[in-house]
């Protein structure tokens, strides 16, 4: 009787054991650290600085605010093909996919 016992206290434990492993398998969340609103003003950020210093140098005030935009434009295009390439290279697999 007691080796029936211990035999069922293993088997409810290991079950316990793979019911919370799954659980937290199934739990995780992968972030993108690519993406992010940070980032995103940071590289916008950097452009525009960057832009604007160059049309400063080349055609005075209106030329800063001009290079601003187009640095602008640039960070906001940098950032959303970093956030693709991000997601293209990390692709998850869900269940529909795998074959059983």
């Amino acid at each position: 009787m007691s080796q029936l016992k211990s035999l069922r206290l293993g088997a409810l434990l290991l079950a316990a054991c793979v019911a919370v492993m799954s659980a937290s398998v199934e739990a995780s969340v992968q972030r993108n650290p690519e993406a992010g609103k940070a980032k995103a003003a940071k590289r916008i950020g950097v452009g525009a600085a960057i832009g604007g210093a160059a049309g400063g140098l080349i055609g005075g005030k209106k030329g800063v605010l001009i290079g601003a935009g187009a640095g602008a434009g640039g960070g906001a295009v940098y950032h959303a093909h970093k956030k693709r390439s991000y997601r293209r290279h990390h692709r998850r697999v869900h269940r529909s996919r795998i074959r059983r």
